[in-house]
Formats: C-alpha cells, sequence, structure tokens
C-alpha cells in the first residue's frame, strides 16, 4: 500500500473478513481464503488508485511530497 493512511485499516479489516471466511468455511480453508481474496483484491485497488505514488515518486519528487506535508500557510 502507499502511505496514504489506509494500509492499518486495510490491514484490521482483512484479518475481521478473513476470520469471517474461515467461519464460514471451516471444513474448507481453500474455499475461505478464495471468498476472502476476492473481496479483499478489490477492497486493495480501490485503496491504492490514488496519486500517492505519483506525489512521492513523481518527477516532481521530493519536493511534492514536502509539499504534501506541509500544511498550507494561514491567513489570520
Amino acid at each position: 500500500m502507499p502511505p496514504n493512511g489506509e494500509g492499518a485499516n486495510l490491514a484490521m479489516l482483512d484479518g475481521a473478513e478473513l476470520g469471517r471466511a474461515i467461519a464460514a468455511h471451516p471444513d474448507d480453508p481453500e474455499a475461505a481464503l478464495a471468498e476472502f481474496e476476492r473481496a479483499m483484491f478489490t477492497r486493495v485497488a480501490e485503496a491504492a488508485n490514488d496519486d500517492t505514488y505519483e506525489i512521492m515518486l513523481g518527477e516532481e519528487a521530493p519536493h511534492s511530497t514536502v509539499a504534501m506535508l506541509t500544511p498550507a500557510e494561514r491567513v489570520s
């Protein structure tokens, strides 16, 4: 995952979803894993489809990364 704040959240969701799939198929771990992976791959593809890689590794890096992490100036 790109460092966009979604990695830990998705890891926790993946653990819960895998547990549900195993509970639904206790005698067939391959079926449980296949069910889990279908949903997981869709979820990961959506979360990874953002501009973070371009910001952090693109032609404007590292300046684009610094700009992303620097708060905008506040007007008093």
